[in-house]
């Protein structure tokens, strides 16, 4: 049982502690409620340039990586399509230091235009690095417009065009900051040896006086229902073929989310998962098989990544992934092979409650998603997952209208 305390300042920051006196570290995490769903068509990349920019320095600081390192600690952040994240973890003793350095980014980036050429340059390096010229690395930024038509998780974080972050200029990143990285759109945990009563007055202290924006409403699209089975091509330098799979699935709160998840790993997760054992050991069809979730807090995507070997067609690799996928369908899993997954799962979600950096970002992930409690009842959740959920789940989902196929086809030079 994970304990925790819950405290909101009146400029709507959300507060939590979580106190751990068996270790002398702390966990600061934040987390703000902006990501790439929240950019416009036409100016995107911004979330995950702001995971750059807000290391840039800020109003009394000249560098915040510095001033982390000196105090023992270690810091970083990631951007998704919901939430921007960021982390400190150092000695307990020093979790001031976590306080006044968000505290001050948060208040008022040093912005400049020689900041913003700095990053804009490392993110386009990023851009093409990882998504031009890495094999396979556009891939995701090919499925997700295939998949999503509407709604903006039809881009990545990183951005629909990297043009778009070269030609962004200082007013409209001020812009996106104010908008967003403000107390009320912010949830902060701190995990690990100290004090509650202390950490709501430090919050109090640094954080109270930040002013919050109220005038942002998300307003997103709705995606229609996808009526048509998607098949994209693409031939490009790789060493070999590859398929990328997408099927929409139900949003991260829905009651119906552990039952994918569950599938997921019942497909691909371990030697004895059912497309290791079936497609990759048995038949030799596929170098590597994979399948994931998406977790979105908006309707998300199930997924199934695959390299068929050289002999084997791309076509016949399709079909041999909607075989597994149909018996899903037709056949109810076995209560052994049930357990054994969920068993697991629950092995690696109290695994990360040893962590006080894992818990301080699951508590600010599950307080941002609406159910804190979650941190205590996700196990229940999983437990109750049944072989008709799972059977009534995969024919719900795995249709042919309701797939997006990637195809990305070698073409050697």
């Amino acid at each position: 049982m994970i304990k925790f305390e819950k405290k909101v300042l009146s400029t709507g920051l959300k507060v939590i502690v979580h106190c751990n006196k068996n270790t002398p570290l702390a966990a600061f995490n934040i987390l703000y409620d902006v990501g790439s769903r929240d950019e416009r068509e036409e100016k995107t990349g911004f979330a995950h340039l702001f995971e750059h920019l807000m290391f840039e320095g800020s109003e009394n600081i000249s560098n915040f990586d510095t001033h982390v390192q000196e105090v023992g600690g270690s810091n970083n952040a990631f951007t998704s399509k919901d939430i921007t994240n960021y982390y400190i973890t150092l000695p307990a003793v020093n979790i001031e230091t976590a306080f006044w350095l968000e505290s001050d980014r948060m208040n008022q980036l040093a912005f400049s235009e020689k900041s913003l050429k700095i990053q804009k340059n490392v993110v386009s390096e990023e851009y093409r690095q990882s998504y031009l010229n890495q094999p396979y690395g556009d891939s995701m930024l090919l499925l997700h417009p295939l998949a999503y038509k509407v709604h903006p998780y039809k881009w990545n974080p990183i951005g629909i065009d990297i043009s778009h972050i070269e030609n962004a200029n200082i007013k409209e990143v001020k812009d996106f900051f104010y908008t967003h990285y403000r107390p009320n759109r912010a949830t902060i945990c701190i995990s690990g040896n100290v004090d509650a009563d202390k950490m709501f007055k430090l919050a109090e202290k640094w954080f109270g006086d930040i002013n919050p924006n109220y005038e942002y409403v998300r307003l997103l699209p709705k995606e229609p229902i996808q009526t048509s089975e998607r098949l994209q091509t693409v031939f490009r330098n790789v060493p070999t073929n590859a398929i990328y799979k997408a099927f929409h699935m139900v949003e991260r709160m829905n009651e119906e989310y552990y039952a994918y998840d569950v599938l997921s790993d019942i497909l691909a997760n371990g030697s004895s998962s059912r497309l290791y054992q079936n497609l990759y050991k048995k038949q030799g069809l596929f170098n590597e098989i994979s399948s994931s979730i998406s977790g979105n807090a908006g309707n998300g995507l199930f997924y199934i990544f695959g390299k068929p070997t050289e002999n084997t067609s791309i076509e016949k690799a399709n079909e041999a992934i909607e075989n597994e996928l149909n018996l899903l369908k037709s056949e109810k899993i076995s209560e052994n092979e049930l357990e054994k997954v969920i068993n697991k799962i629950i092995s690696v979600i109290m695994f990360s409650k040893m962590n006080i950096l894992n818990i301080a970002m699951n508590l600010s992930y599950y307080e941002w998603l609406g159910d804190i409690d979650l941190i205590n009842t996700e196990i229940d959740k999983y437990r109750r997952v049944t072989s008709k959920q799972l059977q009534d789940a995969s024919n719900q989902v795995f249709s042919k209208i309701n797939s997006s196929s990637l195809f990305y086809i070698s073409q050697k030079k």
